[in-house]
């Protein structure tokens, strides 16, 4: 049986802070994706190194050149 309509509502949810927590959300979401593009950068170098070193390779560091100016 119904109680003749006089359900009470819900409350109404507060956006001003479901928006805040959408923007902290998406700003953790963005410095983990960094953080992970980061961490297979530097594995890569790592394993290019490794590589070069199994071979039995000397000077297997990246040589960094300055650019010229014109």
């Amino acid at each position: 049986m119904t109680d003749g309509g006089t359900a009470e509502p819900e409350p109404p949810e507060n956006q001003g802070n479901r928006t805040i927590e959408n923007a902290v959300m998406l700003g953790f979401f963005i410095v983990l994706v960094v953080a992970g593009i980061w961490l297979l950068a530097t594995m890569a170098d790592i394993r290019r190194v490794q590589d070069c070193a199994a071979q039995g390779r000397r000077n297997c560091a990246t040589i960094e050149v300055p650019e010229r100016a014109r």
